[in-house]
């Protein structure tokens, strides 16, 4: 009787589902969107989580060198009515920023006070609105060493040739401007298990035993192959919650070849269904793996179609119209069967 009783309150929604099971499910949002009604009602039915795509980077916040929150507290106020959470995206990165300070042949010093200004004033200005930040985003490269990069040695903040020294310092001056917030790495073609992850886990296991205060790592991935090894994600989020580190899947796609009219194969879709669910299974399987995201909902609007000029589209969870597609149907069945019978 009492599985019956679960049976007829199954969720039918992403939101509802992990709400069940205290799993943020998200999404990564465009502001300039919210005026469409399909875009806001799917967005705030499905998800419990946001992040905005660009609004709370360098090359928008600092267009030019003063501080313009008006984009991102758009992303803020959106959540707030709709009792979401809002995760911050992204504090130092080696791209996406602006002109003034790519080409502004700032010295180390010059640029340490200019990354410390920039992490204290963002996060004191969102302090108890974002819950969590990607301090650092992509700061290693496919063989896990450090990235040439303006705030590593293009001349850095200080601290060029000294590895991630440097991603260390962003996270102490995230901790001091805002204690309270989660503060993650976040970095791409590191979620399976090869050299950049080897390095990701070397580099946050000897932060956590030193003491730098951070509290996750964030896995993209940004999928293109039909024959993804789900089953090495699983096994590095196992040894990454094992550190006590939390996870959070942080851009979910799965692209697609599509043709001339956008449109995806039937059985493409079927098995990118089947990479959603295993992705979602992985994380539920443990505890320390506390959110999953997609970079984008609907394949309106997504990232995919510019990148590959066209070639590959349909990553995403709902089509143009806002349908959902057989990923979101896989997706919300096995977070169902993880929450069904749970209060």
């Amino acid at each position: 009787m009492a599985f019956a009783a679960s049976a007829q309150n199954k969720p039918s929604t992403l939101r509802d589902a992990a709400d069940r099971i205290h799993i943020l499910v998200g999404t990564a949002v465009r502001p300039s969107q919210f005026s469409e009604a399909a875009y806001s009602r799917t967005l705030a039915r499905e998800f419990n989580m946001v992040e905005p795509e660009d609004t709370m980077k360098w090359w928008v916040v600092r267009r030019d060198q003063g501080f313009d929150f008006r984009q991102g507290d758009e992303v803020v106020n959106f959540a707030q009515a709709h009792g979401m959470n809002v995760r911050g995206h992204c504090l130092a990165w080696d791209h996406n920023n602006p002109r003034w300070l790519a080409d502004g042949h700032f010295t180390p010093e010059q640029l340490s006070k200019l990354l410390r200004e920039h992490i204290t004033t963002v996060m004191k200005h969102y302090a108890g609105q974002v819950f969590a930040w990607d301090v650092v985003n992509e700061a290693l490269n496919e063989k896990g060493e450090a990235k040439d990069s303006i705030w590593y040695n293009q001349p850095g903040i200080g601290l060029s040739g000294k590895g991630t020294a440097y991603a260390e310092q962003a996270f102490r001056w995230a901790h001091e401007a805002d204690p309270n917030a989660l503060l993650f790495y976040n970095d791409a073609e590191g979620e399976g298990l090869n050299a950049k992850s080897d390095a990701i886990y070397a580099m946050v296991r000897e932060f956590k035993q030193r003491g730098v205060p951070i509290n996750g790592v964030g896995l993209q991935l940004h999928i293109s192959r039909l024959d993804y090894d789900t089953a090495a994600v699983e096994r590095n989020i196992e040894r990454l919650t094992a550190l006590g580190l939390q996870v959070h899947v942080t851009e979910l796609d799965v692209s697609l070849p599509i043709n001339a009219n956008g449109q995806a194969a039937e059985a493409d879709l079927d098995q990118q269904g089947e990479i959603y669910r295993k992705i979602v299974h992985a994380c539920l399987l443990h505890r320390g793996c506390t959110a999953i995201q997609t970079w984008g909902f609907t394949d309106k609007y997504s990232w995919i179609g510019s990148h590959s000029h066209g070639a590959r589209g349909s990553g995403l969870l709902f089509d143009r119209s806002y349908q959902p597609k057989a990923a979101y149907e896989a997706m919300l069945k096995e977070i169902v069967s993880a929450s069904v019978g749970t209060k």
